[in-house]
């Protein structure tokens, strides 16, 4: 008996029914094959798109700054200890600051706890929206609209505002305390979209299977549904570690995180302190802000092509000249 394709015409010539294909673009099937498979496409969308692999590239670079800062500065950062206001010389690539830091090494180790800031925030708002949107869009019921109800409340609280109300009473809060709170203001949005991809999955084939083998809700939702969502979940992260840079620098420039901590958001409120535009030390404001913008476009940059992953309207059209080339090939 001859194996009939999707969508081809069988020996007694009835066309058979196309297989469906998943919604957004991900897998049909759950468990680690579908995660397996996702993670191959992301890889393949990377290397074939310009401005993801121009992200990747970036986001390597600053990853490789902040795990070996003593590598490249050799300068104490918070050591006051030269000349106040130097010019950039062979000595100070981008001069002093005007308590008499060195200048590149700021730059240099304040890459650090902005990265520890974005991947924690990152992963942490993307693990309770998982937890949150999933669930509820898989059990339903009360447990829906309990956890609809949470997320609606952040979703029409604004989050930079309610982050400076929070900030005004942790004054001087460090890292890790940033990162416990801008986390906890920014899974709301993403946990409703999860819960929109959920909910197109909840009545799939591989679902009414697991269910009739008798598998538990939480086995379900971990193993089955949470494989298919990987190019989300991953988009996802990216977008929540961009907005925790975004968030945290600005908590520091408005004087809300702790001075003391060396990092590019700090250094923008310490020149804006000592006014460094009128006292000729442009850098100590231009570098760490075209950091910071460098650092967001890279994460921005990555989620073109996760983007395209999900939705394929996005993906970019061959030219004529290359679908010409592939006939010819055929």
């Amino acid at each position: 008996m001859a194996m009939l394709v999707p969508g081809a015409a069988d020996d007694g010539g009835q066309l058979t029914a196309p297989a469906l294909a998943p919604a957004g673009g991900l897998p049909a099937s759950g468990g680690g094959i579908a995660g397996a498979r996702a993670l191959r496409r992301m890889a393949r969308a990377i290397t074939s798109n310009r401005k993801a692999a121009a992200g990747m590239i970036l986001l390597v670079l600053f990853c490789l700054v902040g795990l070996f800062p003593g590598l490249i500065a050799h300068d104490n950062p918070s050591a006051e200890i030269y000349k106040r206001s130097l010019r950039p010389s062979a000595h100070h690539l981008l001069g002093t600051t005007s308590f008499g830091q060195d200048m590149f090494a700021q730059v240099i180790f304040g890459a650090r706890p902005v990265l520890l800031i974005a991947f924690g925030v990152g992963i942490g708002a993307t693990l309770i929206a998982m937890l949150i949107g999933v669930a509820a869009a898989y059990l339903g019921g009360a447990w829906d609209g309990v956890l609809n109800l949470v997320t609606d409340v952040l979703l029409v609280i604004p989050a930079f505002p309610l982050l400076i109300i929070i900030g005004s009473y942790l004054h001087g809060a460090g890292t890790g305390v940033l990162i416990a709170v801008i986390t906890l203001i920014s899974w709301s949005y993403t946990a409703r979209q999860l819960r929109a991809q959920a909910l197109s999955l909840r009545n799939r084939d591989f679902l009414e299977a697991a269910r009739v083998r008798g598998e538990r809700p939480i086995y379900i939702i971990v193993v089955e549904i949470i494989p298919t969502m990987t190019s989300l979940l991953v988009a996802s992260f990216l977008t929540n570690a961009l907005y925790a840079v975004l968030f945290s620098s600005s908590l520091q420039f408005i004087g809300l995180g702790n001075p003391s901590t060396v990092s590019w958001g700090t250094m923008l409120y310490w020149a804006e302190n000592e006014e460094a535009f009128q006292t000729g030390q442009a850098l100590w404001i231009i570098v760490p802000g075209l950091c910071i913008v460098a650092l967001g476009a890279a994460f921005a940059l990555l989620n073109y092509a996760f983007d395209e992953i999900g939705n394929p309207a996005l993906r970019p059209v061959r030219s004529m000249r290359g679908m010409r080339r592939v006939k010819l090939a055929k």
